[in-house]
C-alpha cells in the first residue's frame, strides 16, 4: 500500500508541476522516485490503478485524508470524478469534520436546512448533493456565538464547541428576556459577551428566543414583532455583524432532526405546546399554554418535603433533588404501593432520602390539581393541539403532527415521554393516536442550543438564516423564522 501511495503522489507531483510553473499546491513526494501518468485517457485512472478495485482505492483515499484527496483530483478528469465520490466525503464528514455532531444530524441539517428559511416542505434535492462540495463549504463556515436565551436559564457558547461553554440564571441576573426593554436586553447580551471574553463585532450570533405572545391576534403579532425589533436593535447597536433569531421550540425540533411536529416546551414558569410545520410555528392552529412550569415542580417538591419536616434554605438544593431523584410514574396509583426510596448527597448540604415524593412531583404535570393548580393536564393540552392540527387540514395527512418532542430541563424527567405517549393513546381517538411518537429532549436541557448549532455549522451559513444591520434597516419586517 505504501508503494502505491508513493506512486500516486509521484503522479500528482508530475502533473501539477507540468501544468503550471506556479502550482497552487506545494507537493512533496515521499520518495525520490516518481512516475508520470501512464494514460491520457480521460476515463482512465492510469494503467497502474485501473486494475485495482474501486472499493480498495476508496479505502486507500480514506487513509490519505481529505486535504490530500483533493490534490489527487488534479491528476486528471478521471481522478477528479473518482475523488468526488459521495461515499468518500461522507466518511470524511463523519470522521474529520463534525464539530461534535453525529453524522445523522449533519445529514439532516444539510438535507433540510441548508436552503435557509423558509424551509422547503418536501426536499427533493438529496441526490444532487455533493458532499465533497459540502465538506469544503463547512470547512470555511465562520464560527458563531450561540445564545439560548431561556426563560429560566441561559446557555451560551461557540458553534464549534461540542456543548455550551457557560450557563447563567436568566431570571435572577437579567430579568426576563421576553421583556422588550432596551436597557435590560443590552445588559443581558453585554454580560454574555463579557463572560465569553469575545467582542460582539467578531462573529455572527444565533439566538434562540422563548416563545411568547402565543395567539394569532393582531396584538400578539405586533408584540412578537416588537420583541424581534428590540433584539435586533440592541445587537446591531453593539455592532454584531449578523443575527439569526429563531424560536426556541423550532430549534428544539431541529435538534430532534425533524422539521414538523409538536414541541412541548416545559419552561421556567409555563409549559407551551407548539405545533410546527416545515419549521414554522403554526400560530393559526393554536399554541396551547399551561400555567405550570419547572419552578412550580420545584416548589411542589419543597412543599412535600416540608410536610416531612425537611426544610431548605435554597431552592438550588430542591432543584438538585428533583433533577437527580424524581421521575414520572407509568401508573400513578400502582406506584403509590411500591417502595420507591432513594438517597442522594448534595455537596456541602448533606444526604437526603426521598420516597413517594420522587414521582408525586412530576405527577402534577398530568394532575395539576394535586399541586393546587387549576389547569389542563399535559396530555390534555397536547391532545387539544393535535385535534386543532387535524381540523386545520394543512397537509394531505396527519403524519406531520404525530411526532412530539419534549424540551426543557424538566422534559428530561425519566418516564415522562412514555407516560405522555400512554396518556395520549388513552385520550385520543384510535385514528389520531395511531403513529404517535414522543421523543425525550435529544440533548437534555441544552436541546435548543444544539438546534442552533445545527444551523451555525451548515455549509451555507450564514446565508439566508441571518440578517445584517443593512437588511434590518431596509426591511421593516425581518424575514426570520418565528
Amino acid at each position: 500500500m505504501s508503494t502505491l501511495l508513493r506512486k500516486v503522489w509521484g503522479s500528482v507531483s508530475n502533473r501539477m508541476c507540468s501544468a503550471s510553473p506556479n502550482p497552487p499546491f506545494r507537493i512533496s513526494s515521499p520518495s525520490s522516485s516518481s512516475i508520470a501518468a501512464t494514460s491520457s485517457d480521460s476515463s482512465s485512472l492510469g494503467a497502474l490503478f485501473d486494475s485495482i478495485p474501486l472499493d480498495i482505492l476508496l479505502q486507500i483515499l480514506r487513509l490519505v485524508g481529505p486535504k490530500d484527496t483533493i490534490k489527487l483530483g488534479c491528476l486528471s478528469r478521471a481522478w477528479r470524478l473518482f475523488v468526488s465520490d459521495n461515499r468518500l466525503w461522507i466518511y470524511f464528514l463523519q470522521n474529520y469534520q463534525r464539530h461534535g455532531d453525529p453524522w445523522d444530524s449533519v445529514f439532516f441539517a444539510e438535507l433540510n436546512l441548508r436552503a435557509g428559511s423558509p424551509l422547503q416542505p418536501f426536499p427533493s434535492h438529496s441526490r444532487e448533493l455533493s458532499f465533497m462540495h459540502i465538506y469544503g463549504q463547512r470547512a470555511q463556515v465562520p464560527g458563531s456565538v450561540i445564545i439560548d436565551g431561556g426563560s429560566g436559564y441561559c446557555k451560551f457558547g461557540w458553534s464549534k464547541y461540542a456543548c455550551p461553554s457557560g450557563r447563567s440564571a436568566t431570571f435572577l441576573e437579567f430579568g426576563n428576556i421576553e421583556s422588550p426593554m432596551y436597557s435590560r436586553l443590552r445588559h443581558f447580551f453585554a454580560t454574555i459577551y463579557s463572560r465569553m471574553q469575545v467582542r460582539p463585532t467578531t462573529q455572527p450570533l444565533v439566538l434562540s428566543i422563548p416563545l411568547c405572545h402565543y395567539d394569532d391576534t393582531d396584538s400578539a403579532k405586533a408584540s412578537r414583532r416588537q420583541l424581534k425589533d428590540a433584539i435586533h436593535t440592541v445587537l446591531f447597536d453593539m455592532n454584531v455583524p449578523a443575527v439569526c433569531a429563531v424560536s426556541q421550540a423550532t430549534l428544539a425540533l431541529f435538534a430532534a432532526r425533524r422539521t414538523s411536529g409538536i414541541v412541548v416546551n416545559i419552561g421556567f414558569q409555563v409549559t407551551s405546546v407548539v405545533p410546527i410545520l416545515n419549521g414554522k410555528v403554526m400560530h393559526k392552529v393554536g399554541v396551547e399554554v399551561i400555567g405550570l412550569g419547572a419552578l412550580k415542580l420545584t416548589g411542589y417538591l419543597r412543599e412535600l418535603l416540608q410536610q416531612n419536616n425537611i426544610n431548605f434554605e435554597s431552592l438550588y438544593t430542591v432543584r438538585t433533588l428533583k433533577e437527580n431523584l424524581c421521575y414520572v410514574a407509568a401508573d400513578y396509583k400502582t406506584e403509590l404501593s411500591k417502595d420507591t426510596r432513594a438517597s442522594l448527597e448534595v455537596p456541602a448540604v448533606g444526604w437526603f432520602t426521598l420516597s413517594k415524593e420522587r414521582f408525586q412531583t412530576g405527577e402534577i404535570l398530568f394532575q395539576p390539581r394535586i399541586g393546587g393548580v387549576r389547569a389542563m393536564g399535559l396530555h390534555q393540552a397536547v391532545a387539544l393541539c393535535m385535534d386543532h392540527c387535524h381540523a386545520a387540514e394543512l397537509t394531505g395527512d396527519d403524519a406531520w403532527f404525530k411526532t412530539i418532542v419534549l424540551s426543557g430541563g424538566t422534559g428530561c424527567l425519566p418516564g415522562l415521554a412514555e407516560r405522555l405517549e400512554k396518556e395520549l393513546h388513552e385520550t385520543l381517538s384510535p385514528s389520531l393516536a395511531n403513529g404517535i411518537k414522543v421523543i425525550p429532549p435529544p440533548h437534555g436541557a441544552d436541546t435548543a442550543w444544539f438546534g442552533a448549532k445545527f444551523i451555525s455549522n451548515l455549509s451555507t451559513f450564514p446565508g439566508s438564516w441571518c440578517m445584517t444591520k443593512k437588511q434590518f434597516r431596509r426591511k421593516s419586517k425581518a424575514n426570520i423564522m418565528w
